[in-house]
């Protein structure tokens, strides 16, 4: 493997979309949650909660509070969270985010209104100048969340660029999870010192001697200590072999419909079936598929936490 030149990125990063586990009436099962959140802290990894594979757009805005206000009441840094605060209310954005701010979080992920489309570079500057202007903190860091295939709404270099002028204290980084890796080269070459996070570990070889800020994925849900482990051997003749390993687990998951199968390897890991349940329009692992995940795996002698 060929490495570009270049310093190492300082402190990178794996932030996880913590998957939210539900009681069998579909309500939110908040011990689970923290004991949850408190293994992948424990395993080096940072907490992007409410992300897409948190299932964030099925949670009440009551209900992300409780959660970020019980991790913070649980002991867990705040300084290591990157909760999700997108939400197409813009009044809702702005709570989430305020009390995200007040109780010290990182940052907060932000991605942009997602019903009404096509939405205009002046309206998505207006939406996160509304924001930031509305919180008016220093303690303020935003990233923003570019998920097109989603949201249906993209975040262009262009937006970027005007957003970096006006706020440059504020607007720090992006998640990028577009899968279109020209988009976040771009994004690296284009904003240098801006922290760029990939959204799959996958990605690191390319993107780290880019500078990218370390990476934001699914999969950090059941391999975040090999994924902390990897960035630190960033430079080093084991990494080649780390990014490997990540790889090969990436590719089972992304076979199947993601946040099922997450679901079901942690259900397995904790010995807990309720980690199974997920609220409409995901249903569950199914056993046609989830039984040969869980061998691909064990061949590849995997287990959660292995680093």
């Amino acid at each position: 493997m060929a490495f570009i030149t270049m310093q190492t990125p300082r402190n990178t990063k794996v932030f996880v979309p913590a998957l939210t586990p539900f009681h069998a009436d579909l309500s939110v099962n908040k011990p689970a949650f923290i004991t949850f959140c408190r293994w992948l802290v424990s395993q080096g990894a940072g907490l992007a909660v409410f992300g897409t594979n948190s299932e964030a757009n099925s949670l009440a805005l009551s209900e992300k509070l409780e959660l970020l206000e019980a991790l913070v009441e649980a002991g867990l840094p705040a300084d290591a969270m990157m909760p999700g605060v997108g939400l197409c209310a813009l009044p809702e954005t702005i709570a989430l985010t305020r009390r995200a701010v007040e109780l010290g979080c990182a940052g907060a992920l932000t991605l942009p209104p997602f019903f009404f489309k096509p939405a205009t570079e002046d309206g998505l500057f207006a939406y996160y100048a509304q924001i930031i202007e509305a919180i008016g903190s220093d303690g303020l860091k935003v990233y923003l969340y570019h998920i097109p295939q989603f949201t249906g709404v993209p975040i262009s270099c262009a937006l970027i660029e005007r957003l970096l002028k006006a706020y440059p204290q504020t607007v720090v980084g992006v998640k990028d999870s577009s899968g279109d890796w020209g988009n976040t080269e771009r994004m690296l070459r284009e904003f240098p010192g801006f922290e760029v996070f990939p959204a799959s570990e996958a990605l690191l070889e390319k993107a780290l001697p880019l500078g990218a800020a370390g990476c934001i994925s699914a999969t950090a849900n059941v391999q975040p200590g090999a994924i902390a482990q990897a960035l630190q051997l960033w430079g080093s003749a084991q990494f080649e072999a780390a990014q490997a390993r990540l790889k090969s687990v990436r590719n089972l998951f992304q076979a199947h419909p993601m946040i099922p199968a997450l679901k079901h390897v942690v259900a397995s890991h904790f010995g807990d079936s309720g980690w199974r349940h997920v609220r409409p329009p995901f249903t569950a692992a199914d056993g046609a598929w989830a039984d040969g995940l869980s061998q691909q795996l064990a061949q590849l002698d995997f287990r959660m936490g292995q680093a």
